[in-house]
């Protein structure tokens, strides 16, 4: 016969190993993780379709163009300079006592890499690489690129459709 402390201590091994096995199929939290600006988001959608002409017109000329087996990439390179915000904390020496002070250096800055695929002249698809990310937004460095080209979209297909915003 098994004793009960020994049912009881092989229920508590079988309880943990099952909340293992169930937390490992459980997603992760992804709630702090930043959002992708509204804007960029907005370009994957909304430039879709627009012609070679039309993205020329919106967002100029491509930095550098690539052939990729039936389609072709044109990839904007757009750089933030590194700014600083500069807080300084003055320097307080009083005898023995330690020296306290210092500075805060924030560096909003980086580089986006805006690629756009053209199938037979339109745009299939909008991507974007970099170190283009703020700590509020993903891709956020991105949407000079892109933000003329999305109003344009926004205009081009209120005058198709007839829909005009008074």
């Amino acid at each position: 016969m098994i004793s009960s402390r020994i049912r009881t201590l092989v229920l508590v091994v079988v309880l943990l190993a099952g909340n293992s096995i169930v937390s490992s199929c459980v997603a992760p939290d992804t709630s702090n993780l930043p959002k992708e600006d509204a804007t960029t988001a907005a370009a994957r959608k909304e430039m879709v379709g627009l012609s070679e002409a039309d993205v020329r017109m919106c967002a100029g000329f491509p930095t550098a163009t690539a052939d990729a087996g039936g389609s072709q990439i044109w990839t904007y390179q757009r750089t933030v300079r590194r700014g600083n915000l500069n807080v300084v904390i003055p320097t307080l020496a009083v005898g023995a006592v330690p020296t306290v002070g210092g500075s805060l250096n924030v560096d909003p800055g980086g580089y986006c890499n805006t690629q756009i695929r053209m199938v037979d002249g339109r745009v299939a698809e909008v991507a974007y690489a970099g170190d283009n990310n703020t700590p509020n937004h993903r891709d956020a460095l991105c949407v000079s690129t892109v933000d003329g080209c999305v109003a344009y979209a926004r205009q081009r297909h209120q005058v198709r459709t007839g829909a005009i915003a008074r």
